[in-house]
């Protein structure tokens, strides 16, 4: 997803100047007087401070205003940033309760699927890779498992939509090199399509693992643990936990890009925390919690105190993308959701939640929307100048997540869950997008003898009507 975004200039300059203007005011946030989970004693605090981000974050959104796209997200953020976004919001919306965008997140969400029901829209089939479809089903998924208001009969359930979106990439598996897999991206002239990268087998093992703990179906545990089986042959995973980007198929993955991302390991936590959830606590998938849990460390630098997260691969250089600033709010996410399905994780993973907390709320003193707007650097006690989307949603992801002990824990379809699957969904014949052969095939002799008639008699017919027009006069 990263390899090939680029920050646009403008953004940078924004921010710059925005930087000469910073304000003392910042987002409130107490979370009380204890660093233990259980014993929070101001949650309000947090879901106001909550409701301040997630509205300075909505204001990027203009799907819901005349004339724009329902589902998008206005350049420079790509389609798979929106599907994240929405899935922000379910999760605003279980954390605080406040269902003031719920409508907006539904029509969104709804929007963005194809007439085969599946998150494949045709707006986007031509450049969507195999992570980007693998967030949007996250947020269909989070709505299935939070219980978050159905769509109406005649639309595809939430669950639907998660197994839609499991079906067409466990047809995507490819054997063709590395010994199995999936590609980054779907369609074959996409740059990327001969690279297999960490964040779409790890989106890929998260959901199978989600749809097992959600319905029991022992299928896609099978599937999550084929998944986690193939990783361990590659050298994208290390006997420490730590998960590398991705490899090129054109040597078989044996030398990986050894950038690390917090949402790489982070959607990898999150799915073998689900398996441990879904197997009654399996040492197999303790035993790799754990050390996930421990590879995140790396994201929690020993000069800020080893509690306060920071992707490590940009942001102390200052160059981060569009996409990267949001890949914390993953992280921050998947941990707090761990805590709940792997409970022994809680001690570890709720002070690194509460010091980040604190620090994103510092951040968020910017300038724009009155002193409240979210930068990116949380070891740092005042605004850096940065702004976007992502900052706004990694702020809002890792506050609220210091609510997860006041909230229930995802729901399953047989304990109180209501959106109701289709196993099929998504199995129809494969998608292709098909393009004029008349504008594709080869240029043959005949054709351009053809082209050459053609301009002739079309000379002709110019020459003639001037001369007409000439006698005419």
């Amino acid at each position: 997803m990263y390899s090939i975004r680029l920050t646009t200039p403008w953004l940078g300059i924004l921010s710059a100047l925005l930087g000469t203007s910073q304000v003392v005011s910042a987002i409130q946030l107490d979370l009380g007087s204890t660093p233990n989970c259980s014993l929070f004693e101001w949650p309000e605090s947090i879901k106001n401070a909550a409701s301040t981000v997630a509205h300075g974050m909505m204001t990027y959104y203009k799907g819901n205003e005349t004339g724009m796209a329902v589902g998008l997200l206005p350049d420079p953020y790509y389609w798979w940033l929106a599907g994240a976004m929405f899935d922000q919001m379910v999760q605003y919306w279980y954390y605080t309760g406040d269902s003031t965008y719920n409508e907006v997140v539904t029509q969104g969400l709804l929007a963005q699927i194809s007439e085969d029901k599946d998150f494949m829209p045709r707006n986007q089939t031509k450049t969507e890779g195999n992570d980007d479809q693998a967030f949007w089903a996250f947020a269909a998924m989070s709505a299935a498992e939070l219980n978050f208001p159905d769509p109406q009969p005649d639309q595809p359930s939430w669950l639907a939509l998660a197994q839609a979106v499991f079906n067409e990439q466990a047809r995507r598996w490819d054997t063709t090199a590395c010994g199995g897999g999936l590609r980054w991206q779907i369609f074959q002239w996409n740059k990327g399509y001969e690279y297999k990268n960490s964040i779409s087998n790890g989106g890929f093992f998260q959901l199978a693992a989600r749809l097992a703990r959600y319905t029991g179906n022992k299928t896609y545990a099978d599937w999550a643990d084929k998944t986690w089986d193939w990783m361990e042959t590659t050298p994208l995973i290390t006997d420490q936990y730590n998960i590398y980007d991705g490899a090129d198929m054109k040597n078989n993955c044996s030398q990986p890009d050894q950038i690390q991302w917090t949402y790489n390991v982070g959607t990898f936590l999150m799915g073998a925390a689900n398996l441990y959830n879904y197997t009654n606590g399996a040492q197999k998938w303790r035993t790799h919690t754990e050390g996930l849990l421990k590879g995140t460390q790396l994201f929690f630098p020993a000069q800020f105190g080893g509690n306060i997260m920071q992707e490590v691969a940009c942001e102390p250089q200052g160059n981060c993308n569009n996409d990267q600033p949001s890949f914390k709010a993953f992280l921050s996410r998947w941990m707090a959701v761990t805590t709940q399905i792997a409970p022994f994780t809680a001690n570890t993973i709720m002070p690194k939640l509460r010091a980040s907390a604190q620090g994103a709320a510092k951040q968020c003193s910017g300038a724009p929307n009155g002193g409240t707007t979210c930068g990116r650097t949380w070891n740092t006690a005042t605004w850096d100048g940065k702004i976007g989307i992502g900052e706004q949603m990694s702020a809002l992801s890792v506050i609220q997540s210091n609510l997860i002990s006041k909230v229930a824990a995802p729901v399953t379809a047989d304990k109180g869950g209501t959106s109701k699957g289709n196993p099929s969904a998504g199995t129809g014949p494969a998608r292709t997008v098909e393009f004029d052969p008349v504008l594709t095939r080869q240029v043959t002799m005949a054709d351009k003898a053809g082209a050459g008639i053609l301009t002739a008699l079309v000379l002709g017919g110019l020459l003639g009507s001037t001369w007409w027009i000439s006698v005419g006069s």
